[in-house]
């Protein structure tokens, strides 16, 4: 699945305040038509197109359930692989047009997997993927509230499920998933929850699914995948779970999902070198669903490294191809960048202008991107952060020599505002801690806390957070504790929902 883990949890609750009285009211129970009953069979033929679809084969995958489809009449598998295909092509293409389209069939394949037997523990389990496969795509798509919902039906569905069948392994792959965005709230939606009768443990969550990782079902590499994207984005990835996003796409050199998924995890762990060549040898050709956003990751490393001209020509191509809604501003907010960086400020300015008329503000980029264009209009942007923009940019990549060169010449004095002096310094302890340099990295972060906190608490809160894996490396658990709860006491930044779900998963393992 193509979403972001680490925000979710913070938009389902926010959007569940506003749920919660009317949950007191709502029935979930279904009402299904008389019919003949359907079966759940797992013939090889289906199960290939199952792996075809995450392989991203999804062409072959549909080829393979349509040859079946009259065979396989009353076979619950068929939809299902319908629906699992449905929900891996809407979040890739983002096409707004099939979204319409095909979300008007969750309603019919639910009411096929009503036709199960009520002693058959496929039947629930089913219709709460179902609901979750549609509970993302409308999260994606910015029906938040429907997505919710979805979401609460799903639970309440895997709960039963679970209770009625506790030895069905599968339950416990979705379930498990439930409970550690559940279990990774901030604290001030922790009601929310307790009104709807649902509850969370992030610890609790990893081990159900990682039952179904370490079992012997046909869903045992989605459990395993969860859990590594779980670990990778919410929590920490093991020595032995990065050696296994390392060897997946090797052992699997025709998984255009896995090399995307490598990718983008050595990204976000800052080894973008690394990461691209998990890119360049991903599989392509017309059996794999089209996927522009590739070349917005080879843009992403370009801009990192520096190589402004390629990552241009790589953000244009992405450009050219996508045909969705989310991460254009922010692709025309890195153009613009591209530009800026090169010193080329007046061709710069015509991909600003095009920030506030392209895509939507759904994900946290894209907001970012509308909020730089307005700060840059209003003069509050320097020529100065240019070198700032650049060894962030070079951080995120990994390219801690050529950024520890670049940040050499420079001190707090270099720069005139409060925000900068906040950014330098975060910066400069982001460098010492990814170089290993505890020492130096706690020195730079408290002197983003001794700032003066108006305009600068997305980094505050950012320092306190890495100074809690700082101590929490350093076995000071006490420490950690108290800058993962002053991490959350920051309330105004853009990035409040992810450092506050990574936060409260690290009280949670620390037993808070």
């Amino acid at each position: 699945m193509v979403l972001r883990i680490s925000g979710l949890s913070g938009l389902f609750f926010r959007l569940m305040c506003c749920l919660a009285t009317h949950y007191l009211i709502a029935s979930f129970t279904p009402v299904f038509a008389e019919t003949r009953p359907a079966t759940v069979d797992f013939s090889p033929k289906l199960q290939k197109a199952y792996f075809e679809i995450q392989k991203l084969r999804i062409n072959t995958a549909r080829e393979i359930v349509d040859n079946e489809r009259n065979s396989e009449a009353d076979n619950a598998f068929v939809p299902y692989l319908d629906n699992y295909a449905d929900l891996h092509y809407l979040l890739i293409s983002e096409d707004e047009n099939a979204y319409k389209k095909l979300s008007a069939l969750e309603s019919t394949r639910l009411d096929f997997m009503g036709r199960l037997p009520d002693n058959s523990p496929f039947k629930r389990f089913f219709q709460a993927e179902i609901r979750l496969h549609w509970a993302f795509a409308k999260l994606k798509f910015g029906n938040e509230v429907s997505g919710s919902w979805e979401i609460i039906k799903a639970y309440k569905l895997l709960e039963e499920n679970y209770k009625l069948f506790p030895q069905f392994q599968p339950t416990l792959k979705s379930l498990g998933l439930l409970h550690v965005l559940i279990g990774s709230i901030p604290g001030n939606y922790s009601w929310v929850a307790k009104v709807l009768g649902m509850r969370g443990n992030i610890q609790a969550g990893i081990r159900e699914i990682q039952v179904v990782g370490n079992g012997n079902t046909i869903f045992q590499q989605e459990a395993d995948l969860i859990d590594l994207l779980l670990h990778a984005y919410t929590l920490e990835l093991s020595p032995a779970q990065q050696i296994k996003i390392r060897n997946w796409p090797k052992e699997q050199p025709d998984n255009l999902l896995l090399h995307f998924f490598a990718t983008t995890v050595l990204m976000k762990e800052g080894k973008s070198e690394e990461a691209d060549k998990y890119l360049s040898t991903a599989p392509t050709g017309p059996a794999y669903i089209p996927f522009p956003f590739l070349n917005y990751l080879k843009g992403e490393i370009n801009l990192q490294r520096g190589d402004y001209q390629v990552a241009s020509e790589n953000y244009l191509t992405f450009l050219r191809q996508y045909k969705g809604f989310n991460y254009l501003k922010d692709c025309n907010l890195k153009l613009f960048m591209c530009q800026w960086l090169s010193g080329n400020d007046r061709g710069a300015k015509t991909y600003l202008d095009k920030i506030a008329r392209s895509g939507k503000t759904i994900v946290e980029a894209d907001a970012f991107a509308t909020r730089f264009a307005a700060d840059f209009e209003a003069g509050k942007i320097s020529s100065g952060q240019k070198v700032l923009f650049k060894a962030r940019y070079a951080t995120d990549g990994g390219y801690l020599k050529e950024v520890s060169e670049l940040m050499r010449a420079l001190s707090e004095n270099s720069f005139q505002k409060v925000a900068e002096k906040a950014e330098y310094n975060y910066r400069t302890g982001r460098i010492a801690q990814k170089s290993e340099q505890n020492l130096n990295a706690i020195s730079s972060y408290e002197r983003v806390l001794v700032l003066p906190v108006q305009d600068t608490e997305g980094f505050c809160a950012s320092a306190a957070l890495q100074l809690g894996y700082i101590y929490l490396d350093l076995n000071q658990k006490q420490k950690a504790i108290a800058y993962f709860k002053k991490s959350m006491s920051f309330k105004n930044h853009e990035y409040k929902n992810s450092i506050d779900n990574k936060a409260r998963a690290a009280l949670t393992k620390l037993g808070q």
